[in-house]
């Protein structure tokens, strides 16, 4: 009986993260002509509804795989920023995950709280790593390729998880609803 339920468990975490991650890399292929204000703020949604209806090991294994098949497929970023935007898309599912499930304040209130949070430490993450480290020391771009790297790392992608953010604080309880009304 126990292991029935662990592989049942071991089949929806692959599953649902299965169709994260091509919903994901497919989002950022139809979206890549829209920009990155669109195309960032929907990966931020689709990282933050994997981790929050699937759990934290969906959440993070899409966060953790999708850079990578990203840059491999060629509509990503360069590979050796992988890591930090790795790094980044954790602490962003991470934060969202555990302080949108503290009960301090009403669940709205607590999921905007949690939108700046982790808004504001994914873009942290990605400005140190990518802008403070990985420009500098990694890649070493020319100037004009540097400032453009710069820039795509910087202010625009506390916009975009903010974007991602109240996004998904609008369609999660929807999700939550539906999730619970389903017949089978």
């Amino acid at each position: 009986m126990k292991e029935k339920f662990l592989q049942s468990k071991r089949t929806r975490w692959v599953t649902s993260s299965a169709i994260f991650i091509a919903l994901l890399v497919g989002v950022q292929f139809a979206t890549a002509p829209f920009g990155q204000l669109v195309t960032g703020s929907l990966v931020n949604l689709i990282l933050i509804v994997s981790v929050m209806m699937y759990g934290t090991a969906t959440g993070l294994t899409v966060a953790l795989v999708s850079p990578v098949m990203a840059s491999i497929i060629g509509i990503g970023p360069l590979l050796p920023l992988a890591p930090f935007i790795m790094a980044g898309n954790s602490v962003f599912i991470l934060i969202w995950r555990y302080v949108s499930k503290m009960k301090f304040a009403k669940k709205t209130t607590t999921r905007i709280i949690t939108l700046v949070f982790a808004a504001i430490a994914k873009f942290a993450v990605l400005y140190v790593g990518v802008v403070l480290i990985a420009i500098q020391y990694i890649l070493n771009l020319p100037g004009p390729q540097a400032d453009k790297m710069a820039a795509m790392f910087s202010l625009p992608q506390l916009i975009t998880a903010s974007i991602g953010g109240i996004a998904a604080t609008i369609i999660l309880p929807i999700l939550a609803k539906a999730r619970t009304t389903r017949t089978l």
